[in-house]
């Protein structure tokens, strides 16, 4: 590369990356595909001991992974501070390794932190929310330092959007995306700010 291209590259925006485990994979994805500045969101495993695990490894809760999503943002847009808040407000963050009627360890509240700046933004925002008393019981999330990601498989990729009609998509995953809808409206997408086309 010569001197002037590498000078150009330096210029763009960074991208970069945050990695969590909200529960099901397939709730935390369809949240964050719709905020603004997030430019990718893929959905895999991590946190455990297996290499290349599959989905069905992962659900037996024997391999030690999360389901989580790997959210590559524009800073300039979105920050990172922002994405937890989002985080944090979008999935129960008080129940350990469960959400709902997903139990297991694969179900964990994590951020799988990239670097130590990330790990302390998460831990300052813990304890003002358990500070505030904004949640009825303390938080469990846990802070890991991100190893290995593994995507899952292609069919998890966009799941909400793929399957609207799936009655988990309706009962768990839809609520979620109206409880972030309500909650963070001027950091909706542009294009995702009617969601008339997910009532089917």
């Amino acid at each position: 590369m010569s001197a002037p291209e590498e000078t150009a590259a330096r210029k763009e925006p960074a991208a970069s990356v945050a990695t969590l485990g909200g529960g099901c994979f397939w709730c935390t994805e369809a949240v964050y595909l719709r905020m603004k500045g997030i430019q990718r969101v893929v959905s895999g495993y991590t946190g455990g001991k297996v290499a290349n695990p599959t989905y069905k490894q992962v659900c037996t809760g024997l391999t030690g992974h999360a389901e989580v999503v790997q959210i590559t943002y524009d800073p300039t847009v979105v920050t990172f501070e922002q994405i937890l808040d989002v985080f944090f407000h979008t999935h129960d963050p008080t129940t350990l390794n469960r959400q709902g009627a997903d139990v297991g360890t694969q179900y964990r509240s994590a951020v799988f932190f990239h670097d130590e700046g990330q790990k302390a933004a998460a831990q300052k925002l813990i304890e003002e929310l358990n500070a505030s008393g904004e949640f009825d019981a303390p938080i469990v999330t846990t802070l890991e330092k991100l190893e290995t990601f593994y995507p899952a498989e292609d069919y998890h990729q966009d799941y909400f959007r793929q399957n609207p009609a799936n009655p988990y998509c309706r009962a768990v995953v839809g609520p979620k995306v109206s409880k972030f809808r309500k909650r963070y409206q001027a950091l909706l997408k542009d294009d995702d700010q009617k969601p008339a086309k997910e009532k089917k």
